[in-house]
């Protein structure tokens, strides 16, 4: 699969936390709505 700029994200289900509670998430959750996707690398470890 090969991601590019302008390209649809591809669909996908994640773990993540909303509210206190975990939950999962998927991106077909946000169908229709504004949504910014971002990454940190290596997150939460020593630096």
């Amino acid at each position: 699969m090969s991601l590019q700029i302008g390209n649809p994200a591809p669909d996908f289900t994640q773990d993540g936390i909303h509210n206190g509670e975990f939950k999962s998430f998927s991106l077909a959750d946000f169908k229709g709505k504004w949504l910014i996707l971002y990454f940190y690398p290596a997150d939460f470890t020593f630096v």
